[in-house]
């Protein structure tokens, strides 16, 4: 499992009432969650983002609620994995479980907004490309590795049980 994409970095403490502002919770539509994604803190980030693309954070990422609203609207936005110090633990699970990869790393810091940056999931390797350095993360178990993989635990769930 590899992701490579350009990075949106923010700071410490991005809730889940900025990934995705309260007002626009009406709709179940991602894409239209993504339209709105990360509005209230960069309102650039719908426009700007492409498939693939990363977003880094520093500690306490996706505090806040436990609404799973929030990394289904990054998700939905393209974002390819989220890279934080650490984050919050109910944000950590629903992105798991929604499909969504996110890596814990102490280098955040190191990474600058605009960096094309790659994550080797499996090796366990993060990649500044444009920096030129490498890091080792955690590699994901492969259970983790799986859920991702069918986009999601319910679906991988389901895949498990068919074969």
């Amino acid at each position: 499992m590899l992701a490579e994409g350009k990075v949106f970095k923010y700071g410490d403490n991005v809730d889940t009432d900025v990934i995705i502002p309260a007002r626009y919770l009406n709709t179940q539509d991602h894409k239209e969650l993504a339209s709105h994604c990360m509005e209230d803190i960069d309102i650039s980030f719908a426009k700007n983002v492409k498939v693939g693309d990363i977003i880094c954070g520093g500690n306490n990422f996706g505090c806040g609620s436990s609404r799973e609203h929030a990394p289904i609207a990054i998700k939905a936005s393209g974002v390819s994995v989220v890279i934080a110090k650490s984050f919050a633990r109910i944000f950590y699970r629903n992105s798991i479980n929604i499909g969504l990869a996110i890596v814990e790393c102490d280098m955040v810091d190191k990474i600058n907004n605009g960096d094309i940056v790659s994550v080797d999931f499996v090796k366990g390797e993060l990649c500044n490309k444009t920096q030129n350095w490498v890091c080792k993360i955690p590699p994901f178990p492969q259970f983790i590795q799986n859920i991702i993989e069918c986009n999601g635990y319910i679906n991988s769930v389901k895949k498990q049980l068919s074969e």
